[in-house]
């Protein structure tokens, strides 16, 4: 059977719930990636490294669209509620941005062909839906900062999901197109400014910690899955 991670983790960075990092908010949220976002899984290292097996990218990408694939997805949904009506202007570009990602991992599942046969797929697809909801409930928060955390750690850690994308539609044959998702110098300055005051930087960082842990459990899901094929 397919084991993964489940449900809500919280992060092994060290950065609990109700402890402010005397950092600014994004310095924290990037010390939070460098120890729970996708470069730091095995998994993702293994698919970005040379000649990977094509089946785990295929698996990859079909696992990805089936988590980030739908709209309206995270950011809209946090742009929608707005929380922070400050955030509004960069969750705009964001969600524009989030959109092309959305159309590039269509093309990418087209061009992939079918998902590969792996045991345990139905215990695959339930750990997906609950991925899917997990971030649902991030982006209903009514907690200010937490959602826009979510939303910061997501565009930090697309950059890293990216290179397994872009990976992927080398392998297969498919353009890579411009990233246009706001750039990293100014989510860091909305974050820091966001989470000036201790309560907010500390519902950002829970955001953020949720965030990485959903992708972590993503990422240990495939590679799992990858061992069950015989892949890895």
């Amino acid at each position: 059977m397919v084991q993964h991670d489940r449900g809500m983790m919280v992060s092994n960075a060290g950065i609990q719930d109700g402890e402010p990092s005397e950092r600014s908010a994004w310095d924290a949220l990037v010390t939070l990636a460098d120890a729970d976002g996708s470069a730091a899984h095995p998994h993702h290292a293994r698919l970005i490294a040379c000649g990977p097996s094509q089946r785990n990218l295929s698996d990859a990408v079909h696992a990805l669209c089936a988590v980030h694939g739908d709209h309206p997805g995270l950011i809209v949904d946090v742009l929608a509620r707005a929380i922070q009506p400050e955030a509004s202007d960069w969750l705009t570009v964001a969600a524009s941005g989030f959109a092309d990602e959305r159309t590039y991992l269509a093309h990418l599942t087209a061009a992939v062909g079918p998902l590969p046969s792996t045991p345990g797929q139905a215990e695959s697809e339930s750990a997906l839906v609950g991925e899917r909801h997990a971030l649902e409930m991030l982006a209903r928060s009514e907690r200010r900062g937490c959602a826009t955390g979510a939303v910061a750690a997501l565009l930090h850690d697309w950059r890293a999901i990216r290179r397994v994308l872009d990976v992927a539609a080398d392998r297969f044959g498919v353009a890579v197109p411009a990233l246009t998702l706001p750039s990293e110098t100014d989510t860091a300055a909305l974050v820091a400014e966001l989470g000036a005051s201790p309560g907010c930087q500390r519902a950002i960082l829970f955001g953020a910690q949720q965030l990485f842990a959903q992708h972590r459990g993503l990422w240990s899901l495939l590679e799992a899955r990858s061992s069950a094929r015989g892949d890895l």
